[in-house]
């Protein structure tokens, strides 16, 4: 059954040289296949994030994929020292605090690979949830 079995995160990227410095220089993601079409990079547990190459990239702002984190502060700021710039937002919901907004059930922080990929973190308020 799929409930059971592992699922991969598939991004649009226009440049796999420049997916692989963001994800494996920047982010700390381990390249797990790298061919001419696609990146495979090694996540936690059996997760993967996958780089297909694209001409066009994507042009939607929503949040592709997101981490579930413990402590949401310490990824932000561990991003920044590696020259990931984490969004910051002003207007009604959401709203951030040194990149980190509160939504409800948990903490929420983004950024934009260089793709266009809206990436999200979450570190979950009751983590029975995570």
């Amino acid at each position: 059954m799929l409930a059971e079995q592992p699922v991969d995160v598939m991004l649009l990227g226009t440049d796999l040289d420049v997916a692989k410095e963001f994800y494996a220089d920047r982010i700390g993601l381990e390249i797990l296949l790298d061919t001419n079409d696609f990146v495979t990079f090694g996540c936690g547990g059996d997760s993967r994030l996958v780089v297909t190459k694209s001409t066009s990239g994507t042009s939607e702002q929503q949040t592709k994929a997101s981490w579930r984190v413990e402590d949401i502060a310490a990824e932000v700021a561990h991003l920044r020292t590696h020259g990931v710039q984490v969004a910051e937002y002003d207007r009604p919901g959401p709203k951030t605090v040194d990149g980190v907004a509160d939504v409800g059930f948990a903490l929420a922080a983004w950024f934009v690979d260089p793709s266009g990929n809206t990436i999200g973190l979450l570190q979950f308020k009751d983590q029975g949830e995570a």
